[in-house]
């Protein structure tokens, strides 16, 4: 049995997805767009790099001889990797190519659209549920714990439910707040009427031209005579 090879991928493996897990947790308090971009690009190079060691874990342990529990352990964190490949990869573009927009000057602020999205929990719930699930996969790549069976399985399944139920709910909360908060301008001030524009200044006076001045002296005598 493989034990360094599959503690060194499953530990890979769960690095890089709790460190995507962490900077998930920390775009939506980026203060500016450009700030907010560079971190969804760093985010979305560590959700490809996560998904490469997915793919490395079956290629390097194939072509090892013995046998190998890093298949096993990476069974774990594979489902909630797919909702990120699915989901939250999309929104990541989203972000990334909104934030790009208003990133021209260094001190635009980030959009509060932006941070709430940011903040859905679609984006950081899916990647740390799937570092902690790769997490839990090391006691099984080290051989310390063996196949989990039907007793063990419920234990697994109850607990990776309470964990997606608690960040959810977590990230729930988190986006509603920011969410109000982009409607937040709006409700602040009362919508008042603007007060008229009266000018105080005189009208001024007529300046005849002096065409109007020559046909008035003319037309002053014709009628005198009439």
């Amino acid at each position: 049995m493989n034990t360094v090879t599959d503690l060194i991928l499953i530990g890979a493996l769960a690095a890089v997805w709790l460190t995507a897990g962490l900077v998930a947790d920390t775009l939506p308090s980026a203060r500016t767009a450009r700030e907010l971009r560079r971190r969804a690009r760093a985010l979305s190079m560590l959700v490809g790099g996560g998904v490469a060691v997915f793919i490395a874990v079956p290629l390097l342990t194939g072509m090892l001889p013995g046998s190998s529990a890093a298949p096993a352990a990476a069974l774990l964190p594979a489902v909630p990797a797919l909702v990120v490949t699915l989901v939250t990869a999309r929104r990541l573009t989203q972000i990334r190519h909104g934030a790009s927009a208003f990133a021209t000057a260094p001190l635009t602020p980030a959009p509060p659209a932006l941070r709430a999205a940011a903040a859905h929990p679609l984006v950081a719930t899916p990647l740390q549920v799937t570092g902690l699930a790769a997490l839990a996969g090391v006691p099984i790549a080290a051989g310390v714990i063996e196949l989990p069976g039907a007793g063990v399985a419920g234990i697994v399944l109850t607990a990776v439910g309470v964990v997606v139920l608690v960040l959810g709910i977590r990230h729930a909360i988190r986006h509603s707040r920011l969410n109000v908060s982009v409607l937040a301008p709006i409700g602040r001030g009362s919508l008042r009427a603007l007060p008229s524009m009266r000018t105080s200044t005189p009208a001024e006076a007529y300046t005849a031209l002096p065409e109007e001045r020559h046909v008035a002296v003319t037309a002053a005598p014709a009628g005198r005579a009439a």
